[in-house]
């Protein structure tokens, strides 16, 4: 049985948390079990990608003690970032780029950050001598299962986790403790029959319910890899030019989402531009996206992004912008610009290409003209 002074002092912890801007509070133990058996399983089936901090975590992801030695307690905690409705109406905007809504806000980090450490201060003096571990989604945890297991949500098909009456735009962020706290009660699945997000995904990386494969996700394609985008996922990427919102977005428990009041984030217009992001230089991607989420893929990668989105626009008249693009820097940018073209001015774009590209050496660009070579001229 919890003593009076443990529970008094949660309970005034847990007001902290709530005053600080979170809006979700729970615990869990911190054993993985059934989730970290899943986790290996998933990274077998090469569903991780290019993200090899994944495998590099897989023995820490699936024994907590390793990330905090000791530890015996989890707090779990939700913050919504919704601040604007946002359905599938931006695909007929094919001149501007969509950006998922969590970016479009200073980074979360930033925001959420000092608010934990304040509240893991609180914590340290509530249990003294008591070891503690912070983490926003940045350490080597599984934390939508022991999100679940703490009672802020279950995790949908899509495998984003989901809270009822509140839907699933929201951060996770946790504190591990080495002190035994009373378990929240463990959330339920009330995703039932309902396969929207399976069925709306453009590229099918839900392979089964609960199962995504990163490598074909749009999120995966625009902000982790670091490369070149494979061909056969560029048209399906639309004007999505920073993650992807669609499976949350046709979510029926998201119809129950509540703006957030939080003054962190405020609600701004996601859309931007194509023509004038692919010219944008080194300067103004700093200054444009300073605190921004979006700083974490470089200009590089927000214009190889933006190059994919402007080929899938059937704007023609973006065609001087992409040609004035070619003479940028980056060898991963102009690739992409390739195949733009190729998608705009179709057999056109070679003779184009050929005069434009003529001393171009870097290999990722030459693959690019080959393959449009072969797509129009054999």
């Amino acid at each position: 049985m919890l003593d009076l002074e443990k529970s008094e002092k949660l309970k005034i912890i847990e007001e902290k948390a709530y005053a600080l801007g979170f809006d979700g509070f729970g615990i869990t133990s911190p054993e993985t079990g059934e989730a970290g058996t899943n986790f290996s399983q998933w990274l077998s089936l090469g569903y991780a990608g290019e993200m090899a901090y994944m495998a590099r975590g897989e023995e820490k992801r699936r024994d907590t003690n390793l990330v905090l030695e000791g530890v015996k307690s989890i707090i779990c905690l939700r913050t919504n970032y919704f601040t604007t409705e946002k359905g599938m109406d931006f695909l007929d905007l094919p001149e501007k780029g969509d950006i998922s809504l969590y970016a479009l806000n200073k980074d979360y980090h930033d925001i959420i950050t000092p608010r934990l450490k304040e509240l893991e201060k609180n914590i340290q003096e509530g249990f003294a001598d008591c070891k503690t571990k912070i983490y926003v989604d940045t350490g080597p945890l599984l934390e939508k299962p022991l999100a679940q297991r703490a009672g802020l949500g279950w995790i949908g098909k899509h495998t984003n986790l989901i809270s009822q009456g509140i839907g699933s735009w929201y951060f996770l962020s946790e504190i591990l403790i080495d002190v035994e706290l009373p378990e929240s009660e463990v959330a339920e699945n009330h995703c039932g029959t309902c396969r929207s997000c399976i069925d709306i995904c453009p590229t099918d990386a839900i392979v089964a319910p609960y199962v995504l494969d990163s490598k074909k996700c749009i999120s995966y394609l625009n902000i982790e890899l670091k490369g070149v985008i494979p061909i056969e996922f560029r048209k399906a990427i639309g004007n999505r030019i920073y993650g992807c919102d669609d499976c949350q977005i046709v979510c029926p428990w998201n119809s129950y989402a509540v703006k957030t009041d939080e003054p962190a984030f405020k609600g701004v217009d996601g859309n931007f531009l194509l023509t004038e992001l692919i010219l944008m230089d080194d300067e103004e991607f700093r200054r444009r996206f300073k605190g921004s989420p979006i700083k974490r893929i470089k200009r590089r990668g927000l214009l190889r992004n933006v190059a994919v989105a402007l080929g899938n626009s059937k704007n023609t008249k973006a065609v001087p912008f992409l040609i004035k693009a070619l003479e940028d820097k980056e060898p991963l940018i102009r690739a992409h610009i390739v195949w733009a073209l190729g998608e705009l001015l179709l057999s056109e774009s070679i003779s184009l290409l050929d005069e434009k590209l003529a001393a171009e050496v870097e290999p990722m660009v030459l693959q690019e003209l080959d393959v449009l070579r072969q797509r129009f001229l054999v």
